[in-house]
């Protein structure tokens, strides 16, 4: 298994079950477990745009120069290629990133969407010199499940297009589950093909009759059967190990399919399900047609917020202030944050008696009897107040007194 991710900078960073990285060409291949994010250095002075990676294979795409513009990617892959889902036209293993040469600077195709499954790569190219917006699906590697979608089970070592799918679509998104793959086009129209008829479900579930086996074609995935063949503004598809999801009407309704364990479909169920299904979102105290509020209100809500906002600051200050002086006052400098009891730093709770005990015991003599003065001087006070309150309740009821005799 591997992880990969690109920074702000457009660098690529590598950590888990790594291709071994070589400066040699003719080095064996070799896996490395790394537990740490380390920079893919190959691609350094060019801007890697995207990458996917199957169970031990990378694909990427990467600007031809130092900045990425407009469709100068170039796609690169390494790692195994047992099955050929390097796409470099043999099934010989690459420790470091090498071109696919169906997609090199000459050629009239660039990639802008790609995928892997466990064992198999899955692309989406638009022809540079055709003025029609067009694009074709090409996979390539393992093909026991048909996921290659090539109408066997064959596997490919070098990009082939997946020709039964239509050829004046634009395909806006493709993803690739274990064994399954899916496809999207602007209109709404969703293909998935590979393990049981597309779907991705193992094979101790799947269906029964007719329907059953692996889909080795493109299948058309229906919104809801017959009534809504296409699915309204779709965004994204996105596969899991043996599901799918859909993000539609720009992104305000979500659809999944496939296997249903854990609760991964999102709708509520923990069973499988052969066709879409719409998950629980939003939730139902969320309106995702809720119109945006005028600008004059937005603009007052936002003004009263920041005054609200100020008051708060003023107050903890004070608040701040006040906590600091009287620690000063009774420990003899100011209130620090590693003077805070723990429990109160921890869980935000704060047992006095208990609290309290703990402080006393961890206190050194010095603490201890600024401590006691701080007791005595405050227990001398207090008696003070009160004989002088006491002192002034009797010589007002004399002066009644002696106001009600005269």
């Amino acid at each position: 298994m591997i992880s990969l991710a690109i920074d702000y900078l457009g660098g690529l960073w590598i950590w888990g079950n790594c291709p071994q990285q070589s400066s040699s060409s003719d080095e064996e291949f070799s896996i490395s477990q790394i537990s740490n994010p380390i920079p893919v250095w190959y691609f350094h002075g060019h801007t890697v745009v995207k990458v996917a990676c199957g169970n031990e294979h990378v694909i990427t795409l990467v600007s031809a120069g130092e900045k990425h513009i407009g469709d100068d990617l170039m796609c690169y892959s390494w790692g195994s290629n047992k099955y050929g889902q390097l796409g470099l036209g043999d099934t010989k293993s690459r420790s470091r990133p090498q071109i696919i040469e169906t997609f090199n600077q000459q050629s009239a195709w660039t990639v802008h969407e790609l995928a892997c499954g466990a064992h198999h790569t899955a692309l989406l190219a638009v022809n540079k010199k055709l003025p029609a917006v067009q694009s074709m699906c090409r996979t390539f590697g393992l093909g026991y499940n048909g996921q290659l979608g090539l109408g066997n089970t064959l596997s490919v070592s070098t990009p082939a297009p997946v020709r039964s799918l239509p050829e004046d679509m634009y395909f806006v998104s493709v993803d690739c589950g274990l064994f399954h793959t899916s496809i999207v086009s602007t209109a709404g129209d969703v293909w998935s093909w590979g393990m049981e008829r597309g779907v991705g479900l193992c094979p101790d579930a799947c269906f029964t009759g007719t329907d059953s086996g692996d889909a080795i074609t493109p299948l058309l995935i229906p919104c809801d059967g017959a009534h809504v063949p296409r699915f309204p503004e779709p965004v994204q598809v996105a596969c899991g190990a043996a599901h799918t999801v859909l993000v539609a009407n720009n992104g305000y309704e979500l659809w999944s399919w496939g296997r249903g364990w854990s609760g991964v479909l999102g709708n509520g169920k923990m069973t499988d399900s052969y066709s879409p299904v719409m998950v629980l979102w939003p939730p139902v105290s969320m309106d995702p047609k809720e119109e945006a509020l005028p600008s004059d209100v937005a603009e007052r809500n936002l003004s009263e917020a920041t005054e609200e906002l100020a008051i708060l600051r003023s107050k903890l200050y004070l608040m701040e202030r006040y906590a600091s002086l009287l620690h000063g006052s009774i420990f003899g400098k100011p209130l620090e944050e590693q003077d805070l009891p723990a429990a109160l730093q921890e869980t935000g709770t704060f047992n006095v008696p208990k609290d309290w005990e703990r402080m006393l015991e961890s206190a050194d003599e010095s603490k201890l009897i600024r401590l006691e003065m701080f007791y005595r001087n405050l227990l001398a006070g207090v008696k003070d107040k009160l004989m002088k309150r006491r002192i002034f309740a009797i010589i007002k009821e004399c002066l009644n007194s002696s106001n009600a005799t005269s």
